[in-house]
């Protein structure tokens, strides 16, 4: 058997890219896309696809190259999944709840050859680039007369909405245009290489040195047949788009509704009104989500609601969802799975599989099972809890913490230009990905903590060192530590812990709670701003000067924020994919 081997009749490289290609041949009459009173099929969404792929090229694009992209879960987004990379670049979808500091960053940081634009993004856009610009200027002045000035200005594309045009323009180019401009019997780039980058997702916009994760065409492939089979989703699904496309290319279900032939519900504003209309007025079957958006959909009030018959399947992740969520979710026909997944594993790696057997137990105890974060998907080869000092497995007794290690053909290539961290992240043939957690006996996985000190608000991480960094920066604050605070709608909060310094007549008390969230909300995005400051004499500290997080965790354990009804204005973009409340 030595003697076979592969030829292009056995052996293609493996890209979601087919599973559009297969869908408007097999299904194309079916609805691909419904978007307020615009309807596509899939042959439509191939053509517009082959149309933007052909125009990109016009404009010089080359392989690999990285095209990002402002906006919210609209057909453009969607249809960017496929377009980009069948013109051979990469895809950039960029958190749309970050400030225009974090947004240059990530634009420098890729180098982005092309940034589309949604017209709702405009000013925040528009500050991003005047801040991309002016270091761009200060590079150029810093650097020799001899070195070649460092510029990585994209072009830009404004996006106007399919369903009215806004006519807003920050560059010369509007996407329509493209699509109008396009070739739509464009043949697309041929994948050689299935280990070539289709997307470049950030972990976190937020830092000097954001951490830009790359996925290969192959992870994407794999990634999105383990999801859509683990999850059972069967031919012609109704994908309600309450999950951000941005999220982990919205947990592969981009790619994944192609392949099942399925219409994608696609949402501006993740609001219960928008939801529920959505979900009776297309009989939405599936849907994706953080437990943020549960709480929006259980809170909704009677002019929000509609009335729908058939059961909705949820999968959900980002943060641990409390078992009384659950029960209430399955009461209103939304039949929730969870699941556990990072950025680094392109999005979710293990589901909390249900099993027959359970369907006989209370209620009760179902919403405890489902809250376990479950078992490894198909494309991972292996999932572990390991003892990191010694590599060694922890027990199966449910009680035993270690760190949770994957392995497997859906985590990703590594950092983007950052091969110290990608090493680091790799260990032993494992990827570490920095949560704690447990084994039960059924060989079911708990995270029980995040060794990472990761704060889980609303389905987006937020980094407590981070936030301490900023804090340190308000010319009072003396001693700083963030830590997580439970929040009933947004499941955690961070809570900041501070030690000030006297003023000119040795007081400490002129500095308020407000002053500091004023002062994060200059300095940090809006859903990285604490939701409570508590004043102390002095941090609790060890005999080495480290600051005893455990003991201001407790502490936070007692603060509630009971008001769960209204909003402050300055909080809307906490909901997920710009609900508003």
């Amino acid at each position: 058997m030595d003697q076979l081997g592969k030829c292009e009749a056995n052996y293609v490289a493996l890209t979601p890219l087919t599973f559009l290609k297969r869908a408007s041949s097999v299904y194309a009459n079916r609805t691909s896309i419904i978007y307020e009173n615009t309807r596509f099929t899939w042959r439509q969404t191939y053509e517009r696809c082959c149309r933007l792929a052909s125009s990109l090229l016009s404009l010089n694009i080359l392989k690999n190259d990285v095209i990002s992209v402002l906006a919210p879960n609209i057909p453009a987004m969607y249809e960017m999944h496929f377009s980009v990379p069948m013109a051979g670049a990469v895809l950039n979808t960029i958190n749309t709840r970050l400030d225009a500091k974090n947004v240059a960053t990530i634009l420098r940081h890729s180098e982005a050859k092309v940034f589309f634009v949604d017209y709702q993004y405009v000013p925040l856009a528009r500050e991003a680039l005047r801040l991309l610009m002016v270091d761009s200027q200060q590079n150029q002045t810093s650097q020799s007369p001899s070195a070649a000035p460092e510029s990585f200005i994209p072009l830009v594309i404004v996006i106007d909405d399919v369903d009215s045009p806004k006519g807003v323009r920050l560059g010369e180019l509007e996407y329509e245009q493209l699509i109008h401009m396009g070739n739509p019997r464009f043949v697309p780039t041929e994948i050689q290489d299935e280990w070539d980058p289709i997307s470049l997702n950030y972990t976190s916009g937020t830092t000097s040195e954001p951490k830009g994760v790359v996925y290969s065409h192959r992870g994407a492939y794999l990634s999105t047949l383990s999801l859509i089979l683990g999850w059972e989703m069967g031919s012609e699904p109704v994908y309600l788009w309450s999950l951000p496309m941005f999220h982990c290319n919205g947990w592969t279900f981009t790619w994944g509704v192609a392949a099942r032939g399925g219409t994608n519900v696609c949402l501006r504003n993740t609001t219960a009104y928008d939801m529920y209309r959505n979900i009776a007025s297309h009989k939405v079957t599936h849907m994706c989500c953080a437990p943020i958006v549960f709480n929006i959909l259980i809170e909704a009030k009677p002019h929000e609601r509609r009335e729908f018959t058939s059961t909705v399947q949820v999968l959900t992740g980002g943060a641990p969802p409390p078992a009384s969520l659950l029960e209430k979710m399955e009461l209103l026909r939304f039949h929730v799975t969870h699941g556990y997944g990072l950025t680094e594993a392109t999005g979710p790696a293990l589901v909390c599989e249900w099993q027959a057997k359970w369907n006989n137990l209370p209620r009760e105890s179902q919403a405890k099972l489902k809250a376990r974060q479950g078992i490894s998907v198909l494309t991972l080869e292996d999932v572990d809890v390991k003892n990191m000092k010694t590599m060694t497995s922890v027990p199966h007794d449910g009680k035993t913490m270690g760190e949770i290690v994957l392995r497997g053909s859906s985590i990703m290539k590594g950092y983007l230009k950052d091969p110290e961290t990608t090493s680091k992240a790799f260990k032993n043939g494992w990827f570490i990905t920095g949560d704690v957690g447990v084994i039960h006996p059924d060989g079911y996985l708990e995270i029980k903590d995040r060794s990472k000190d990761i704060i889980i608000s609303g389905g987006e991480n937020i980094s407590s060192v981070e936030l301490e960094s900023v804090l340190y920066r308000h010319p009072r604050v003396l001693e700083a530590a963030v830590v997580a605070m439970p929040h009933p709608r947004w499941g955690e909060s961070p809570c900041a812990f501070l030690a000030v310094r006297e003023n000119e007549v040795g007081r400490k008390d002129d500095v308020k709670e407000a002053d500091i969230i004023a002062f994060c909300r200059k300095n940090l995005p809006h859903f990285m701003v604490p939701k409570k400051v508590e004043f102390l004499p002095e941090l609790p500290k060890t005999s080495t000067g480290k600051i005893q997080k455990f003991q201001l965790r407790a502490l936070a354990k007692a603060f509630q924020i009971t008001d769960t009804k209204e909003v402050p204005q300055h909080h809307e973009d906490q909901v997920l994919a710009l609900s508003r409340l």
